[in-house]
């Protein structure tokens, strides 16, 4: 299905992108289009994969003839591109608007104008009864892109797709917790209660793949995934590393919850059980409204919703061994130094 087609991915020097790189490279497409803000990092990368079907294009995905140029000729979009991080959301509401939310559209639009057959949307589980600005801001993204995917048809296939905590991803608490363990500083946990899924970035570019193969405009795809508690998560690493690091616990930050949520209730009452992954289908509902007050349904509050408090949950034993199939790790235990 890849055969001398084009693949843009939007975010492309970030992990997922990376990853996506190393997994379909070899699987037929003539080009890779990389679209990103950060010429370092694009530089990087090109120096690392030196293969001329990488193409790399400077833009912002909040500037949308930056994505018409780099669009052109494309057949496939895997979108990534996001401002991730809880604190600075918060801190800057509209800017993850115009990134996550606005950047959206213009990448939707682009690639609707350019004849794209397929894209792909990332988004997370705390797009998922949102209580952060970056939650709130996935959850629009993906609002948009299912009414976009109504506006498009069958002329270009929208979906979407929810991770989980994606280990050793930029910026995520396994580098912290490697970084605090090689300085010999305290292990700082927000609540040794709290749970996380736990993907690994293999399984997040399964899932946009197996969403890319499978999905119908408008769908939204999970995988199901277990759950760790940060105290076993920090417990694995100490176990690795053959340390008793001391732990801080610095309490719950602004914008964090005790667990997170990948489908919820009334997802789970329609949710299509795919084997290891959930498919959600678009509500795809009279847009007159008439269905929207005459018909309900009865089985919703016969469910729970699906999160990392009642899914599978990992042993410190079972935690250590998946973080021991992480490169950062054996990096780690090579005596290489870890950033935060």
């Amino acid at each position: 299905m890849f055969d001398s087609k084009t693949l843009l991915i939007t975010g492309g020097t970030g992990t997922f992108g990376n990853a996506v790189a190393a997994r379909v490279l070899n699987n037929g497409f003539a080009e890779i289009r990389i679209f990103s803000r950060d010429e370092k990092k694009q530089d990087d990368m090109r120096r690392r994969w030196a293969d001329a079907r990488i193409k790399f294009y400077i833009g912002d995905v909040r500037n949308e003839q930056s994505l018409k140029d780099a669009m052109a000729g494309v057949d496939f979009v895997f979108h990534a591109a996001a401002l991730k991080q809880v604190p600075s959301c918060e801190f800057f509401p509209i800017e993850a608007v115009r990134t996550n939310v606005l950047g959206t559209e213009n990448v939707l639009n682009a690639a609707m104008a350019a004849g794209v057959k397929r894209v792909i949307v990332l988004s997370t589980d705390k797009a998922v009864y949102p209580i952060n600005v970056m939650g709130i801001s996935k959850a629009m993204m993906e609002k948009l892109a299912v009414a976009k995917s109504r506006v498009a048809g069958t002329n270009m296939t929208v979906c979407c797709t929810r991770y989980g905590n994606v280990m050793a991803s930029r910026g995520s608490v396994v580098p912290l917790f490697i970084h605090q363990i090689q300085a010999g500083r305290p292990l700082t946990v927000t609540d040794p209660h709290m749970t996380r899924f736990m993907m690994s970035i293999d399984g997040a570019v399964d899932l946009v793949l197996w969403a890319f193969e499978h999905g119908n405009p408008g769908d939204t795809f999970v995988q199901k995934s277990p759950a760790a508690t940060i105290e076993t998560l920090g417990q694995a690493l100490q176990q690795i590393f053959k340390v008793s690091t001391p732990v801080q616990v610095i309490g719950t930050r602004h914008g964090e919850k005790l667990y997170e949520t990948l489908l919820t209730r009334e997802e789970m009452a329609v949710a299509e059980d795919m084997g290891e992954y959930y498919r959600v289908a678009a509500d795809n509902r009279d847009l007159n409204y008439g269905l929207y007050f005459d018909t309900g349904r009865s089985e919703v509050s016969a469910v729970e919703d699906y999160n990392s408090h009642n899914t599978r949950r990992l042993s410190v034993d079972e935690m250590a061994q998946r973080l021991l199939s992480l490169e950062i790790v054996q990096r780690a235990l090579a005596g290489e130094k870890v950033d935060e």
